[in-house]
């Protein structure tokens, strides 16, 4: 398996591959890039059909989370790890210790914390071996898992793309579709619902789906179906790679704003967006509430300087739309300049 020559390889400081045969780990770390600070990422499980999916997704997830920390203004790298696995089925305690081990061994390289697949109580786990365990806090009412933030971070962008695109940031009758209703995915939706938005959800687990359908009076499609739905905007909430030339063109929506890493399954993809006068919301701006949270608990800085922070995701994006706009150019290409002059690429 190439490394060195991978499409999404992108100057890696380091990449570790994770094996534990008694516990059944299978794992890839992937540190991105240091310049501002230790390598912050979730630790994300998942069924790939293949190592070297696995292996694509770690590299794209790490080098978002550089990006990310860079526009929030974080002093804080990109890392990210991925558990090869089913966590419904082959996650176990013994393969969560391993991991730690694993993580110790980079001596504060790599943080960690949840993401899908993973909780609260795996981080407890995981930090049973290394003190680079993060997103637990006790006296938190999340217990540390930094999903509520997430969704409050996408939730305040999404409000300054639509105030962008349509005039004003009035939820009361906007349709949004939602692509994915786990921890994030819910939590953007109550908060939609709150405003008086219609949501219109799809997920690949029936649990999900009925709670956002019972409480938020959510319509469920099936998931061909939600791409192609008549709203105002979408928002990918699930894994990444769902924006592609043939969902693009399914699209009605006029706003694209969702919590999922790495939307765009191509990066030129962003640009039959903007020539089909749909406006791209960044995902690494739109969702940085998390690693914003994690930052905050890692810091001992109080609740109200962290929800001004991640406010402050609303005011980023409408620069980045209005330079964006004066430079007839992708709103992506905008943002990733931003990033990289703060971490010195």
């Amino acid at each position: 398996m190439s490394i060195f020559s991978h499409l999404e390889f992108d100057q890696h400081e380091q990449v570790l591959f994770c094996q534990d045969p008694s516990s059944g780990l299978k794992a890839i770390i992937a540190i991105h890039n240091t310049h501002l600070g230790p390598a912050l990422g979730g630790c994300r499980m998942w069924p790939y059909a293949s190592d070297a999916e696995a292996l694509t997704d770690v590299l794209r997830l790490s080098k978002g989370m550089s990006y990310k920390s860079a526009v929030a203004g974080l002093p804080l790298g990109g890392g990210k790890c991925v558990i090869i696995g089913d966590p419904r089925k082959d996650k176990n305690p013994q393969l969560l210790r391993a991991l730690g081990r694993y993580i110790e061994g980079l001596s504060g390289a790599y943080i960690t914390a949840e993401d899908s697949g993973t909780s609260v109580a795996d981080m407890k786990i995981i930090g049973e071996q290394t003190q680079y365990a993060a997103g637990v806090q006790e006296d938190d009412k999340h217990g540390g898992d930094p999903s509520p933030y997430t969704a409050y971070g996408c939730f305040v962008g999404l409000k300054a793309a639509v105030k962008h695109k349509l005039g004003s940031d009035n939820l009361q009758g906007l349709k949004v579709a939602i692509q994915g209703v786990g921890n994030v995915g819910y939590h953007l939706a109550k908060h939609l619902h709150q405003s008086g938005a219609e949501l219109i959800v799809t997920d690949i687990f029936p649990e999900p789906l009925a709670r956002v359908q019972d409480e938020f009076a959510a319509t469920v499609v099936k998931p061909d179906q939600l791409s192609s739905a008549d709203v105002d905007v979408y928002a990918p909430c699930a894994l990444g790679g769902s924006l592609n030339t043939e969902s693009i063109g399914q699209l009605k929506a006029k706003v694209v704003a969702g919590a999922a890493n790495n939307q765009l399954a191509r990066p030129e993809v962003s640009k039959l967006l903007q020539q089909r006068d749909i406006l791209y919301t960044p995902d690494y701006v739109l969702n940085a509430g998390g690693i914003i949270d994690i930052a905050y608990q890692r810091s001992g800085q109080g609740q109200v300087a962290k929800m001004q922070h991640i406010e402050k995701i609303g005011a980023t994006l409408t620069e980045i739309f209005n330079r964006a706009d004066d430079q007839q150019l992708p709103s992506h290409l905008i943002a990733d300049q931003l990033a990289e002059q703060r971490f010195g690429r």
